[in-house]
């Protein structure tokens, strides 16, 4: 029996994706591109007994197209650009630039090819590798115990939203597309806390649903799109400031939230500059500690005397719901806070979630790079690049344990 297809639109992915899409369309549509699939832990049993069940999916994958009610959502968004939805009305994935395979217990899964269609096989790879691995489980089950402890939630949420009010309101967001339990689960937990705390609930990185469940989708850039520019022909310690340069060339004051940690905070703050700090209306926070992270920001805000209260923290590193109330509590009077939770919102079922990325590694032939404030999160696969970009940008060689 043919099995249900997992992806059944090419809108159920983070708006992240067509947000970069159109910066490297208007700017770098010629660019090559290499993702890397990698699990760094929570697997029950060997992922490559995964291959077929996952390479099914990605054939289906591969007939889909966007539909003309699809496509009208995505025109409708102002900073989305008439080229942009005719390039997405054109689109359809290539199987050949996608391979699953093997090695030993490892699942591996390698996209290669024109950048401006490889970067959209990530968030649907990882979806479906999730659901895959989720279907081991007695799904009933796990969906008895996930709405016990969705229902926990939301009474911490309005016990949370009981307490003094500070000057800048609690919000939260779903930013767990790539690691749900299942597309059902997903939605299913978008509409609960969509329905019963609408006042803290207050968008989706997942495209399809903010469509269909009228909520603002919610995203900018992911590490790819800072990390391609090494490899567009800038002199490397410049690619960070570029990246940011035609992002504001590219959305003039929309979507201004930057990201931080591509290569560590120490280099971020260097290039952040007062032109950078005034045009951008925040920061994501994505790795290494977060109170020192905003201690650190309203620092830099501070030093360019720009009034940090008008600016947007948003935090997603691991996040569950009793780090947003004592981040919020640390944060909210002196700046505004933001929360995108993932895996703790739509993987948390009492079953082992896993922990999976799908990450660009070479661009234009040459490798590219992140050195994370968070060593687990440090990705690239070329050492000798890795080491020129820690001399470039002054960033020491972890010590060995």
């Amino acid at each position: 029996m043919t099995p249900e297809p997992i992806v059944q639109s090419l809108l159920d992915t983070d708006l992240y994706k067509f947000t970069m899409l159109q910066a490297f369309l208007h700017q770098f549509p010629g660019a090559t591109g290499l993702y890397q699939f990698k699990c760094r832990g929570g697997a029950q049993r060997s992922l490559a007994s995964f291959r077929d069940r996952v390479g099914e999916q990605i054939d289906h994958l591969c007939t889909l197209r966007f539909q003309p009610g699809e496509l009208a959502y995505l025109r409708g968004l102002r900073f989305v650009k008439p080229d942009t939805v005719d390039f997405l009305d054109l689109f359809q994935f290539r199987r050949r630039f996608i391979e699953v395979r093997t090695h030993g217990d490892d699942l591996e899964i390698v996209a290669e090819g024109p950048l401006m269609h490889v970067m959209l096989f990530e968030i649907f790879v990882l979806a479906i590798v999730s659901e895959v691995s989720f279907s081991q489980f007695d799904r009933e089950g796990a969906y008895a115990e996930g709405r016990r402890r969705m229902q926990a939630k939301l009474a911490r949420v309005r016990e949370f939203g009981k307490e003094p009010a500070r000057a800048n309101p609690y919000l939260f967001f779903d930013f767990g597309t790539r690691r749900r339990a299942s597309r059902e689960w997903h939605e299913e937990v978008v509409r609960t806390f969509r329905a019963e705390v609408p006042e803290w609930f207050r968008g989706t990185s997942n495209v399809d649903l903010a469509r269909r469940h009228d909520l603002v989708p919610i995203g900018t850039m992911a590490h790819e799109y800072l990390q391609a520019h090494q490899a567009f022909g800038y002199r490397l310690r410049d690619f960070q400031r570029m990246a940011f340069e035609n992002w504001v060339h590219e959305y003039r004051g929309d979507l201004g939230v930057a990201l931080t940690d591509v290569i560590n905070m120490d280099a971020f703050l260097a290039d952040f500059d007062l032109y950078f700090a005034k045009l951008f209306d925040g920061l994501r926070h994505d790795s290494g500690d977060p109170v020192e992270w905003g201690e650190r920001m309203l620092a830099h805000y501070a030093k360019l005397r720009i009034d940090a209260r008008t600016k947007q923290l948003t935090f997603s590193d691991s996040l569950d719901f009793e780090k947003t109330f004592r981040l919020h509590r640390h944060f909210a009077d002196r700046a505004k806070v933001g929360f995108g939770i993932g895996t703790n919102l739509t993987n948390d079922l009492g079953v082992p979630a896993l922990n999976i990325v799908m990450k660009l590694v070479r661009c234009n032939g040459q490798p590219v790079a992140k050195i994370s404030d968070a060593p687990g999160k440090t990705l690239g696969e070329d050492e000798t690049f890795m080491r020129y970009l820690r001399q470039v940008f002054n960033v020491p060689c972890p010590t060995p344990p």
